[in-house]
């Protein structure tokens, strides 16, 4: 099973959309294995968002991110990154397919509601970032086998 990490952003928190949010992975098949609500400091978020840091958003992003509590929490299943990023969507909401978490409920392009890592190389680093190992729960959801076909023993 992949993991990834997903941060419910500063304006999920403020509009009362984490259950709504959550929900949506649980329903598709993700199990939460870790969560925790903070609020991230300059440091972390900078290191969290280096490969944007000569951009002109970075230091808006900056303090978007740590304007107020966020939610981090790590998912796991089967292509959970690109399964996570599907239900996502576009970065802006406006331009976001309708069914996505930002088509549906977000309208800007930087107060976007959520991140998720972009590959599985990414997860490992920001789940590392995020998280200490001890914070990881491994566990057995109930309904695996009516989410996934386990017939051959492995989840398709």
């Amino acid at each position: 099973m992949d993991r990834t990490l997903i941060i419910l952003k500063p304006d999920t928190v403020q509009r009362g959309l984490m259950g709504a949010i959550i929900s949506r992975f649980e329903a598709k098949g993700m199990a939460v294995v870790a969560m925790k609500m903070v609020k991230l400091s300059r440091a972390i978020t900078e290191a969290h968002y280096e490969m944007h840091r000569e951009k002109p958003f970075f230091g808006s992003l900056v303090n978007f991110m740590t304007s107020g509590p966020v939610v981090l929490m790590v998912l796991q299943g089967n292509h959970a990154v690109e399964v996570c990023r599907k239900l996502i969507g576009a970065t802006a909401g406006f331009k976001a397919e309708p069914g996505t978490i930002r088509g549906d409920f977000g309208m800007s392009g930087a107060n976007n509601l959520i991140h998720g890592s972009d590959s599985n190389e990414s997860a490992k680093i920001e789940i590392e970032r995020f998280f200490k190992p001890d914070e990881l729960c491994s566990y057995e959801p109930a309904l695996r086998g009516w989410v996934y076909d386990i017939s051959s023993g492995k989840p398709q």
